[in-house]
Protein backbone atom coordinates (compact mmCIF):
# COMPACT_ATOMS: atom_id res chain seq x y z
CA UNK A 1 0.00 0.00 0.00
CA UNK A 2 2.13 2.91 -1.36
CA UNK A 3 0.27 6.48 0.09
CA UNK A 4 1.09 9.46 -2.32
CA UNK A 5 3.76 11.18 -1.19
CA UNK A 6 2.59 15.09 -1.09
CA UNK A 7 4.56 17.40 -3.48
CA UNK A 8 6.29 20.61 -1.85
CA UNK A 9 7.80 21.05 1.70
CA UNK A 10 6.92 18.14 4.05
CA UNK A 11 7.03 20.75 6.46
CA UNK A 12 4.30 21.71 9.84
CA UNK A 13 2.03 24.30 8.63
CA UNK A 14 2.36 27.23 9.22
CA UNK A 15 1.18 28.74 12.35
CA UNK A 16 -0.88 31.77 12.45
CA UNK A 17 0.55 35.33 14.04
CA UNK A 18 -0.10 35.50 17.63
CA UNK A 19 -2.28 38.85 18.29
CA UNK A 20 -1.06 40.03 21.79
CA UNK A 21 -3.57 42.63 23.23
CA UNK A 22 -1.92 46.12 23.88
CA UNK A 23 -0.15 46.81 26.92
CA UNK A 24 -2.16 49.04 29.51
CA UNK A 25 0.11 51.04 31.64
CA UNK A 26 -1.26 51.72 35.31
CA UNK A 27 -1.35 55.15 36.44
CA UNK A 28 1.64 55.96 39.21
CA UNK A 29 0.58 55.79 42.60
CA UNK A 30 0.07 59.56 44.38
CA UNK A 31 2.83 60.08 46.64
CA UNK A 32 1.78 59.21 50.34
CA UNK A 33 0.86 61.82 52.24
CA UNK A 34 3.07 63.07 54.99
CA UNK A 35 2.94 61.83 58.70
CA UNK A 36 0.67 63.68 60.85
CA UNK A 37 2.06 64.63 64.06
CA UNK A 38 -0.36 62.08 65.47
CA UNK A 39 0.95 59.75 63.96
CA UNK A 40 4.58 60.45 64.78
CA UNK A 41 3.79 61.02 68.62
CA UNK A 42 2.54 56.98 68.50
CA UNK A 43 5.66 55.65 67.01
CA UNK A 44 7.69 57.83 69.52
CA UNK A 45 5.24 56.97 72.23
CA UNK A 46 5.26 53.44 71.34
CA UNK A 47 9.30 52.70 71.14
CA UNK A 48 9.24 55.00 74.56
CA UNK A 49 6.80 52.47 76.58
CA UNK A 50 8.56 48.97 74.64
CA UNK A 51 12.08 50.79 76.05
CA UNK A 52 11.00 51.14 79.58
CA UNK A 53 8.87 47.97 79.78
CA UNK A 54 12.15 46.26 78.74
CA UNK A 55 14.30 48.88 81.26
CA UNK A 56 11.44 47.48 83.99
CA UNK A 57 11.88 43.58 83.18
CA UNK A 58 16.08 44.41 83.65
CA UNK A 59 16.39 46.54 86.56
CA UNK A 60 13.62 44.59 88.54
CA UNK A 61 15.07 41.07 87.77
CA UNK A 62 14.28 39.15 91.05
CA UNK A 63 10.70 40.37 90.41
CA UNK A 64 10.79 39.84 86.71
CA UNK A 65 13.28 36.91 86.64
CA UNK A 66 10.07 33.61 86.95
CA UNK A 67 8.84 33.48 83.50
CA UNK A 68 5.08 32.58 83.26
CA UNK A 69 5.38 31.92 86.85
CA UNK A 70 5.59 35.47 87.64
CA UNK A 71 1.97 37.20 87.89
CA UNK A 72 3.87 40.66 87.53
CA UNK A 73 5.98 39.64 84.46
CA UNK A 74 2.75 38.86 82.66
CA UNK A 75 0.67 41.96 84.06
CA UNK A 76 3.39 44.18 82.50
CA UNK A 77 3.54 42.05 79.38
CA UNK A 78 -0.45 41.63 78.85
CA UNK A 79 -0.30 45.69 78.98
CA UNK A 80 2.34 46.52 77.22
CA UNK A 81 1.41 44.29 74.13
CA UNK A 82 -1.69 45.80 74.34
CA UNK A 83 -0.73 49.26 74.64
CA UNK A 84 1.81 49.14 71.49
CA UNK A 85 -0.83 46.96 69.47
CA UNK A 86 -3.23 50.11 70.58
CA UNK A 87 -0.50 52.96 69.60
CA UNK A 88 0.99 51.23 65.96
CA UNK A 89 -1.84 48.42 65.52
CA UNK A 90 -0.74 44.92 65.22
CA UNK A 91 2.21 43.62 63.73
CA UNK A 92 3.61 39.94 64.04
CA UNK A 93 6.70 41.10 65.42
CA UNK A 94 4.45 40.96 68.77
CA UNK A 95 3.77 37.76 68.86
CA UNK A 96 7.41 36.10 69.24
CA UNK A 97 7.77 39.19 71.74
CA UNK A 98 4.98 37.86 73.57
CA UNK A 99 6.31 34.44 73.58
CA UNK A 100 9.88 35.39 74.80
CA UNK A 101 8.49 37.09 77.66
CA UNK A 102 7.14 33.88 78.92
CA UNK A 103 10.12 32.25 78.60
CA UNK A 104 12.33 32.62 82.50
CA UNK A 105 15.42 33.95 81.77
CA UNK A 106 15.23 35.13 78.04
CA UNK A 107 12.77 38.14 79.42
CA UNK A 108 16.10 40.07 80.18
CA UNK A 109 16.17 40.07 75.95
CA UNK A 110 14.68 43.62 74.98
CA UNK A 111 12.21 41.61 72.81
CA UNK A 112 9.29 44.26 73.34
CA UNK A 113 11.93 47.31 72.16
CA UNK A 114 13.24 44.82 69.10
CA UNK A 115 9.69 43.98 68.69
CA UNK A 116 8.83 47.53 68.02
CA UNK A 117 11.49 48.78 65.93
CA UNK A 118 10.64 46.23 63.69
CA UNK A 119 6.77 47.00 63.48
CA UNK A 120 7.99 50.99 62.98
CA UNK A 121 11.16 51.09 60.97
CA UNK A 122 9.86 52.92 58.08
CA UNK A 123 8.53 55.30 60.44
CA UNK A 124 9.37 58.35 62.37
Amino acid sequence: MDTPKPEGDPGPAPADPVLEPPIERLPPRPAPPPMSRVRTSRVWTARVLAVAADAVQVLFLPLFGEGFASPANDALDVMVGLVLVWLVGWHWAFLPSFAVELVPGLDIFPSWTTAVWFATRGRR
